[in-house]
């Protein structure tokens, strides 16, 4: 007779995330968890889970974790957790904010999931994370929408979020472009 595989016990819900060791530097930890923060938005918008529900799930499963194969830099925790219940907690603030800067072309409605929740992730750090200046958080989402589209897209969300950042943090924009 073979000898039998050992099996673990299914993960409760509430158990907690195994430790991770971080990788990577903190600029790159805090990239990668906007990274992850636009697909735990996207996995939201696509099957309508709870922001609780995806935070849980890429703290057990994505972040820090092998995946395909590959090792990633690890994305912040708690910057990834922040984005996501950030955006869910403030998303007519946000949808508010950003349908006012969109064009008929690119109206929220009938935007590609990912695409708008590329633009939710940045729009709520420019609303609510203030301890990050806003050229660095609009560069991290233009890199973000480079990872998935090769077209326009990148473009527009320079523009929106930029739009976004004047208006909300206008003196830190005026005095990045004084010098």
């Amino acid at each position: 007779m073979p000898p039998r595989k050992k099996t673990t016990a299914p993960v409760a819900a509430n158990e907690p995330a195994p430790k991770i060791k971080p990788t990577g530097s903190a600029k790159a930890r805090r990239s990668a968890a906007r990274l992850a923060a636009v697909q735990g938005l996207y996995q939201i918008d696509l099957a309508g889970a709870s922001s609780d529900t995806v935070i849980h799930e890429f703290a057990r499963h994505r972040i820090g974790q092998e995946q395909d194969g590959e090792e990633f830099v690890t994305a912040d925790p708690t910057l990834f957790a922040d984005i996501v219940r950030g955006v869910q907690g403030r998303l007519a603030e946000v949808d508010q904010h950003l349908g006012g800067l969109l064009d008929r072309q690119w109206s929220l409605e009938r935007m590609e999931l990912l695409l708008r929740a590329i633009l939710r992730a940045g729009s709520w750090e420019l609303l609510a994370n203030n301890s990050v200046p806003p050229y660095i958080i609009i560069n991290d989402y233009i890199d973000v929408t480079h990872a998935f589209f090769a077209g326009r897209e990148p473009g527009m969300v320079n523009g929106v979020l930029d739009k976004l950042a004047r208006i909300l943090r206008a003196a830190e924009m005026d005095a990045k472009a004084k010098g």
